[in-house]
């Protein structure tokens, strides 16, 4: 860029009146300052303190911990905004080589508060929306992906006990059943289509962990190897062995065939197995709607009082039950940002359609003089676009950030990224906000005529 345009640029970040003998005066505000930042960091140093030392034990103290820094990174995107506004207008004027590139860097400059203000709705729905993806696409690798093979749908389980986690997530099984009846087991062989049946015995502080099955130190039930055998869908042992162990619950696995597993041999004598607590019952069956509804009906009699867990139902029927929450959220979530972004889309036109009421006349001055209609659009679009675009920046990453460390504090997994359709939205939502700033250019003809010009 030629050396006046650089004098330009430079000027167009500073306000001055020129008096009669020469000397500048500065008649504008300071601009904002880098400190307008530090909310945003002490929003994150907190989230960031709790995922280095652990999160509080109690549910009121994890509230404690976890509101303020997420509340506290909100202001600092709403106190930070002027300061990235004006650092774009910095930007866009020394970059800027034709007039409306340096005109809307000098409005920028004069009020970056104002120019921050149209947009930060928008802003702030960027950052939920960011925050809402990224956990809920997190949430969904924890628990309840469908299982592969035909074990989820045909093989009918009757869980009596619960995994539970305490205040350190140590987690432990509960509760029991007595050994089933010899007749409850023969009606269930009789019926056509059942292939075996296994009893799962608990065996406590007995673990498993299996990358196949995305398990850790879970806790797990001991099975037998001579049962295992005749359900070859739930998996087998290694050779030689009397027993395995295997997940204390079947819709505890995230995922994988369960045919192809091997579950690793169990130190447990095979005449120890029947004094164990009877932790589930697994019927596998051919898939057939008659064998898995036979079998249901003989287990929800045989243990009619309950013991507080589920009643018998099939691995894929449990993942569609536990699912249900989730999917419901991401549904909502979808609503409530849609209509967010929308809303805040119709806040910076009605922005735009005000600050061009504001200054039709400057407007009209620089139609008289020449000025196209085209160069007084890109003036418009970049104003509205350099705050937008600087601060939805950090409001993404940030969100991705403080999803991060929550995954880690919270569900004690690594961050997951969201879908192509987070992707998607976002551009959509920052397209139909600057759409709806083009909306507003029939009005920029109407009220910027020559009759606008003159002076009353």
């Amino acid at each position: 860029m030629p050396a006046a345009s650089a004098v330009v640029a430079r000027l167009a970040l500073r306000r001055v009146n020129i008096s009669p003998l020469g000397v500048t005066r500065r008649v504008t505000p300071p601009p904002p300052r880098a400190w307008r930042v530090l909310p945003l960091l002490a929003g994150l140093a907190e989230l960031g303190f709790f995922t280095v030392h652990g999160k509080p034990a109690s549910p009121a103290g994890q509230v404690l911990a976890f509101v303020p820094g997420f509340a506290l990174i909100m202001i600092g995107l709403v106190s930070a905004g002027p300061w990235l506004t004006m650092a774009g207008a910095r930007v866009l004027a020394r970059r800027a080589s034709r007039p409306g590139a340096l005109i809307a860097a000098r409005r920028l400059a004069d009020n970056p508060r104002g120019a921050f203000r149209a947009v930060s709705g928008l802003v702030l729905a960027l950052f939920i929306f960011t925050v809402a993806a990224a956990l809920l696409a997190t949430s969904d690798t924890k628990h309840f992906a469908p299982m592969d093979g035909a074990a989820a749908n045909n093989t009918l389980v009757d869980q009596f006990s619960n995994i539970t986690e305490d205040s350190r997530s140590n987690q432990a099984v509960v509760g029991s059943a007595p050994t089933p009846p010899g007749a409850v087991l023969t009606r269930l062989r009789q019926i056509s289509g059942v292939r075996g049946i296994v009893d799962a015995r608990d065996d406590p502080g007995l673990t498993i962990t299996s990358s196949q099955l995305q398990v850790q130190d879970t806790p797990a039930a001991v099975v037998s190897c001579a049962q295992l055998a005749s359900t070859p869908g739930l998996g087998r042992c290694p050779a030689g062995a009397a027993a395995a162990k295997a997940p204390a619950s079947l819709t505890d696995i995230a995922g994988g065939n369960l045919a192809e597993v091997t579950w690793p041999a169990a130190d447990v004598p095979a005449r120890r197995l029947d004094s164990l607590p009877l932790g589930s019952l697994d019927v596998a069956t051919n898939g057939s709607q008659p064998a898995i509804e036979q079998a249901r009906t003989i287990l929800e009699n045989a243990y009619a009082t309950g013991t507080g867990s589920p009643p018998p139902q099939t691995v894929g029927e449990d993942n569609a039950v536990n699912n249900a929450p989730d999917n419901a959220y991401q549904q909502l979530a979808d609503v409530v940002i849609l209509t967010s972004l929308t809303i805040a889309g119709c806040t910076l036109a009605t922005g735009v359609a005000g600050g061009l009421a504001d200054r039709k006349r400057p407007f009209s001055l620089l139609r008289l003089t020449g000025a196209r209609l085209g160069m007084l659009r890109r003036v418009i679009i970049l104003e509205s676009a350099v705050p937008l675009l600087a601060v939805a920046m950090v409001a993404v990453g940030t969100g991705f950030g403080a999803s991060a460390m929550y995954a880690t504090m919270e569900m004690r997994l690594t961050l997951i990224a969201p879908g192509t359709a987070y992707f998607v939205l976002t551009a959509a939502g920052i397209v139909l906000a600057l759409g709806l700033i083009v909306a507003t250019f029939p009005l920029l003809r109407r009220i910027t005529g020559p009759e606008t010009a003159r002076s009353e």
